[in-house]
């Protein structure tokens, strides 16, 4: 048995390539491992409520208390009889969708198809994104082997498979996983487009010019016109992704342009209907205002280096755990990979590999540049919104744009060591995420019901947001005999209050729901909670007091269950 010397292991099977064939099936296995280990979270049965048809028939709460099972229907299909009914159902999405999201439709309606074909469960519901996600590393691995041959390849696609930031997402009921996917079929079928010769330096070195028979050129302008119109029907920011497929036509295949452009063009023109009617009715929707910039020139300034660095430090190192660190520690993590990025650049130009390396700092960081510039001119903070997620366009041409430093500025066991140790701290972070942050708050909420069952019970709570409610209805048997009162914390008591005198014995247990993060209102305050222990205390007698904590602060709440005498 010989040694092997790339690794220094003495199994042919451990070469590199096979550790990134092992690692990529091992990233597919913990998503499927993992698709229905968390309930969903506020967003995720957003996504459903909008994507059964029914969010024009939801209830906001009122300030008396209503049946909790009234909820349940509305996170499933409606009844259908007939045809006629489908479409009336689809209608419905498409309203719900206008009046009100900030987001095409293209997402709820592949939901809402899965919905109809497998149901309503969580594993139902993230299993079109978990597949569309394992798609797209396989798409990856395409895209990489493009520019970078076969190892390459693997590693650009082992790097996709073990993101953290993406694996969460790939388990995530939003349109984030679906946007990866068409970012990198549309570079990975730009690319093949424009030629192999422009960015392999054997090809111009030896005169050779790729080309596509009429077949081949069919089918890459099918894939690439396809996904540019997924992508714009999908995501509005995906526009920065379009001008970086243009930048990127500029550079590589200029003299062709217009080709190039007809093939893009037509992308976007598909859109074009939605645009006109649904996009201009959606312009009211987009809450602008919270993205406001601060006064002062300089602490703008950093604010928005700030932005640069998170994004970067949350999308290709901290993953979600963003949502319980420290903020500073994804900037420490961003500022880590500029660094290595301006290095890595350097160095890579001074070796002439400029065509590898402008293509993958075009598709990682130009549109970062693009959306930067776009805040500092609009004088708004949006780079950094919903932990990084607004800019899932850059996150892979960020991680080609590694595996172009790895594969270039390393050899031997130096390119086997940075490579192993990046993807097994990926796995150690996604693994983590999985294995220590749990989210069955709700599940929880409904096992303290399920001790009396039969028992009349009002859910008093300090929300009206309908993610909070929502998820109520979700988890709780719509058997249980169950009221909820949900009101902004400050009109809380009054509306306690009014209810129990108007029924004195009709609840024989209150649970008191205290949301940290109630989202449309402030939260409680400590007057106010003594207040409502008040109003609660002259009926009933506190039997249990505990605080149930998900993997966000939108997961936190306070749970007091209070017995009658």
């Amino acid at each position: 048995m010989t040694k092997n010397p790339k690794l220094g292991f003495s199994s042919p099977y451990l070469s590199l390539e096979n550790l990134l064939i092992a690692t990529i099936i091992l990233g597919i296995l913990l998503r499927l491992i993992n698709i229905g280990t968390r309930e969903f979270w506020y967003d995720e049965v957003l996504s459903l409520l909008l994507s059964t048809g029914q969010k024009s028939a939801y209830v906001t709460p009122q300030d008396l208390p209503v049946v909790l099972a009234d909820y349940t229907p509305l996170l499933n299909l409606p009844p259908e009889l007939n045809f006629s009914d489908v479409l009336k159902t689809l209608m419905g999405l498409v309203r719900g969708v206008i009046s009100g999201e900030p987001h095409p439709p293209l997402f709820y309606l592949s939901q809402h198809l899965w919905l109809r074909l497998f149901g309503n469960s969580e594993i139902a519901q993230r299993s079109l994104n978990t597949l569309l996600s394992i798609f797209s590393v396989f798409c990856g691995y395409g895209l990489g082997r493009t520019l970078l041959e076969h190892r390459g390849g693997l590693l650009f696609a082992a790097l996709l498979a073990t993101n953290p930031f993406f694996f969460f997402h790939s388990l995530n009921v939003r349109m984030y996983a679906p946007l990866v996917l068409w970012t990198i079929l549309s570079a990975w079928a730009l690319i093949q487009l424009i030629g192999v010769d422009k960015i392999q330096p054997q090809y111009r070195q030896a005169g050779i010019k790729s080309s596509l028979n009429f077949r081949e050129k069919l089918f890459w302008t099918g894939v690439l016109i396809l996904s540019v119109a997924a992508g714009c029907l999908t995501f509005y920011l995906f526009i920065y992704w379009l001008i970086t497929l243009a930048v990127v036509v500029l550079y590589l295949d200029r003299h062709h342009w217009w080709q190039h452009a007809l093939r893009i063009g037509t992308g976007v023109l598909i859109t074009v209907p939605w645009v006109l009617w649904g996009t201009r009715q959606q312009l009211r929707n987009a809450d602008l205002g919270r993205f406001s910039t601060p006064p002062g020139f300089f602490t703008t300034m950093l604010k928005h280096l700030q932005d640069v660095a998170y994004v970067l430090g949350v999308q290709l190192l901290v993953g979600d755990w963003i949502t319980s660190i420290p903020v500073f520690i994804a900037v420490l993590a961003g500022i880590f990979w500029i660094i290595i990025f301006t290095v890595g650049s350097i160095r890579l130009g001074k070796a002439g590999e400029n065509q590898r390396l402008g293509v993958a700092l075009i598709l990682g960081l130009f549109p970062l540049l693009l959306a930067l510039l776009a805040d500092i001119i609009g004088k708004k903070f949006t780079i950094g919104f919903g932990w990084g997620r607004s800019l899932m366009i850059i996150l892979p041409g960020c991680l080609l744009l590694i595996t172009v430093l790895i594969q270039r500025t390393t050899k031997g066991r130096l390119y086997s060591l940075i490579a192993t140790s990046l993807i097994f701290i990926y796995l150690s972070i996604s693994i983590a995420d999985y294995s220590l942050r749990h989210r069955q708050i709700f599940h929880q909420i409904s096992d303290i019901l399920s001790q009396e069952p039969t028992t009349s019970t009002l859910i008093v709570m300090n929300s009206k947001a309908w993610g909070h409610v929502n998820r109520l209805a979700y988890y709780i048997s719509p058997e249980y005999p169950v009221f909820l009162l949900a009101q902004e914390s400050t009109k809380l008591a009054p509306a306690l209050q009014k209810s129990l005198i108007a029924k004195p014995s009709a609840y024989s247990r209150i649970i008191w729901l205290e949301s940290a993060e109630p989202v449309w209102s402030e939260p409680t305050t400590e007057t106010e909670r003594e207040t409502l222990e008040k109003i609660l205390q002259s009926q009933y007698q506190l039997k249990n007091n505990q605080i149930l904590q998900g993997t966000m602060d939108l997961d936190q709440f306070t749970v007091r269950v209070y017995q009658d005498f």
